[in-house]
């Protein structure tokens, strides 16, 4: 809500800001584009109300969160920041969510996921970075440790290092 979206403006051009290249030609808004855009974001994520043009604020946290998630998941860039991805999000959405983080990451793409859910991490993790007081306490790969293990990480009982950056 404080650096996602312009709460004020609807949630079509909040949606546009990192895809306007895709729905315009020269500059110039492409309606068809534009309204196909949408209609595509709303249906696949079940955003409530199905109203492009009201305003952000007046959408759900949840609802919010699924329209930036979308949002910045769509632009395909070569490395993707995912901070809490799924926070309070009922489990449709993080259904969802979670599918499509797995898709990016079978196109190839990057993905650096912050999450303090430990099911998260564990369900859609290749590696497993653990910070400790500063500190990297821990790189694993997935297949090669549990939720045991990852415990006593993020608490400093041990420390291990062993999957390649």
């Amino acid at each position: 809500k404080e650096e996602g979206l312009f709460l004020d403006t609807s949630i079509a051009n909040n949606m546009f800001m990192a895809n306007y290249n895709r729905i315009s030609r020269k500059g110039i808004l492409r309606k068809k584009l534009k309204k196909n855009f949408l209609n595509t974001f709303f249906s696949k994520l079940d955003i409530r109300p199905n109203d492009p043009e009201k305003p952000a604020r007046d959408f759900s946290g949840g609802n919010q969160q699924k329209a930036i998630i979308a949002r910045e998941i769509d632009r395909s860039c070569d490395l993707l920041l995912v901070v809490q991805p799924t926070r309070g999000l009922d489990v449709g959405a993080i259904e969802y969510i979670h599918k499509r983080i797995v898709e990016e990451r079978d196109k190839g793409r990057a993905i650096l996921l912050v999450s303090f859910e430990l099911d998260e991490i564990m369900n859609l993790s290749d590696r497993i970075a653990v910070i400790h007081d500063g500190e990297l306490n821990g790189l694993v790969y997935r297949k090669d440790t549990d939720e045991n293990e990852l415990g006593l990480m993020m608490a400093g009982s041990i420390k291990k290092v062993e999957a390649v950056i």
